[in-house]
């Protein structure tokens, strides 16, 4: 990793002004699954929870940015944040299931309220490292959220649900954070993005092993279309 370094060392101020620029743009990602969601009406095969994870991304992140005193970070958050509010206020209008979108939007209230709660009362000198290691472990779990569904995909031999435009743009994310992080020789965001690189790249495979829509479905439309 030394001499990769040394090498890109030049770029550092390139890397990391592509890696802001990308980061921004992945927030928009999911206006495609909401675009989805208003053309079939509904939200069935769409989860909530790229939206809700966002949200509490947003919550979190931006809290991690007051506590380090980083404007660029402030700003990039409360933007993601405001952002992923109109997502998940445009789910729930189209959502059929309204109760158990108001029990998950409650669970990721709690959520980041107990986070907050605790980087508000941890002692100062550990809560930089302690709640960077939590937003890490977070965000694994939200990168890999729809391998959960696995069995799933696999059975219906489909990757219809899985957000495409999110999975795609966070393997950019996550590969120009990973070159910044071996640039300034970190391997704290080395790890951290390899492993979410790993996780991206294991779900761009699925669309490439089976379609987007289940057999029946693409039977369904050639039948239309040879009407």
């Amino acid at each position: 990793m030394e001499a990769l370094s040394n090498v890109l060392q030049p770029y550092k101020d390139l890397v990391g002004a592509v890696a802001a620029v990308v980061t921004i743009g992945q927030m928009f990602s999911g206006s495609f699954l909401c675009w989805d969601v208003y053309k079939q009406g509904h939200t069935r095969g769409v989860s909530a929870t790229p939206f809700l994870g966002g949200l509490v991304m947003g919550i979190i992140n931006l809290k991690y940015g007051l506590i380090l005193r980083d404007d660029t970070m402030i700003q990039v958050n409360l933007f993601g944040l405001a952002l992923n509010i109109v997502y998940v206020m445009i789910y729930f209008n189209y959502s059929q299931e309204k109760v158990k979108v108001w029990g998950q939007i409650g669970l990721a209230g709690a959520l980041s309220a107990v986070l907050i709660g605790y980087a508000q009362y941890e002692d100062p000198k550990l809560v930089e490292n302690r709640l960077g290691l939590i937003i890490t472990a977070f965000m694994f779990v939200l990168i890999a959220s729809p391998l959960f569904g696995l069995k799933d995909i696999i059975k219906n031999q489909s990757t219809e649900g899985m957000p495409f435009p999110i999975i795609l743009s966070g393997s950019l994310v996550t590969f120009m954070w990973l070159l910044y992080g071996i640039i300034i020789k970190n391997q704290f965001v080395v790890i951290q993005n390899v492993v979410g690189l790993i996780l991206c790249g294991i779900q761009l495979s699925l669309f490439v092993i089976y379609p987007s829509k289940p057999k029946d479905k693409q039977a369904k439309s050639k039948a239309k279309k040879a009407d």
